[in-house]
C-alpha cells in the first residue's frame, strides 16, 4: 500500500509538472499578413422566397429569406433578408445573444459577393472580417456556390490556451465554442452558444496537436495546433468538410505569456 501510494503521488506530480510546463499554454494573437481564413458556401433556391444555405458546418440550413429568425444549426436561430436589390442582411443569434451580423452585396454582374461579416464573441466582444467570394457554379442572385477570393481582418484575433486540470487544455478561438478537453481519447461537450458540439484532442509529437470537432456524431471540422523549435509561434490549420482549401492562420505569442503562467 505504502509502494502504491508512492507511485500515485509520482504519477500525479508527472501529471501537474507536464500541464504547467506545456508549452502550447499562453496568449497568441494573429499575423493577418502570414494567416489565409478562405472560406466558401452554398446558396440553393428552393422556390419562392426560400432557399438552402451550406455553410459547410456539417448542415444546410433552410430557410425563408423574410428577416424572421429560424431555427438553424446547432440551436441557433438564422435570419435573412433583402434589404435592396443585391444586398441581404444575414444575422444568426443563439436565444437572446447576437452571434454574428453580415451584410451580403452582389456586383452589377452577379460574378462576385461582398461580405461585410460582424461576428460577437464571448462577452460581445466584435470581430469583423470583409469577403470577397467568386461564383463557382451557376445560378442566380444569391444562389449559387461561392469560394472566397480574398478575406481581410478588421480586428484583433487572439487565441488564448490555458490548463485544464492535470492533462488536458482550453481552447478559446474567436467566433469558436471554447474547447475544454483531455488527452484521452474522449469527446468533452465545447462551452458556448453553439450547442450540440464536442471535441476530442490527441498529441501527434511534443510540437503538433490534433483537434477533431464533431456535432450529433458527425465531423465538423479538423484543426492541427503545430508549435515552431522556438516556441515562439503557433500555427492552426482548419479543414472543414466540403471545403477544398483549409485555414492556416499564424500566431505570435504575446510577451510574458508562457507555459509557466
Amino acid at each position: 500500500m505504502r509502494i502504491a501510494g508512492v507511485l500515485l503521488a509520482i504519477s500525479l506530480s508527472a501529471g501537474i509538472a507536464a500541464a504547467a510546463g506545456n508549452p502550447f499554454i499562453g496568449t497568441w494573437k494573429l499575423d493577418p499578413s502570414r494567416s489565409r481564413f478562405p472560406d466558401e458556401f452554398k446558396v440553393q433556391s428552393k422556390g419562392g422566397n426560400t432557399y438552402a444555405i451550406d455553410f459547410g458546418e456539417g448542415s444546410t440550413e433552410t430557410i425563408v429569406a423574410d428577416g424572421s429568425f429560424q431555427k438553424g444549426y446547432a440551436g441557433t436561430f438564422l435570419s435573412v433578408r433583402a434589404a435592396a436589390p443585391g444586398t441581404w442582411v444575414v444575422a444568426r443569434k443563439q436565444g437572446a445573444q447576437t452571434l454574428l451580423n453580415a451584410t451580403w452585396k452582389l456586383s452589377k454582374d452577379n460574378r462576385t459577393l461582398t461580405d461585410y461579416f460582424r461576428g460577437y464573441g464571448p462577452g460581445g466582444v466584435p470581430y469583423n472580417f470583409d469577403y470577397v467570394y467568386r461564383r463557382t457554379a451557376s445560378g442566380s442572385g444569391f444562389a449559387a456556390d461561392w469560394r472566397s477570393t480574398k478575406e481581410t481582418m478588421n480586428s484583433p484575433f487572439v487565441v488564448r490556451i490555458t490548463n485544464l486540470q492535470t492533462d488536458g487544455l482550453t481552447i478559446v478561438i474567436p467566433f469558436e465554442s471554447t474547447k475544454n478537453v483531455k488527452f484521452d481519447g474522449r469527446y468533452y461537450p465545447n462551452q458556448g452558444a453553439t450547442r450540440g458540439l464536442s471535441s476530442s484532442i490527441a498529441r501527434r509529437n511534443e510540437r503538433t496537436l490534433a483537434i477533431t470537432t464533431k456535432y450529433k456524431g458527425k465531423v465538423t471540422a479538423t484543426e492541427q495546433l503545430g508549435l515552431s523549435i522556438d516556441r515562439k509561434t503557433l500555427t492552426l490549420t482548419q479543414h472543414f468538410p466540403g471545403h477544398v482549401r483549409p485555414n492556416v492562420l499564424v500566431f505570435d505569442r504575446v510577451r510574458g505569456s508562457s507555459s509557466r503562467k
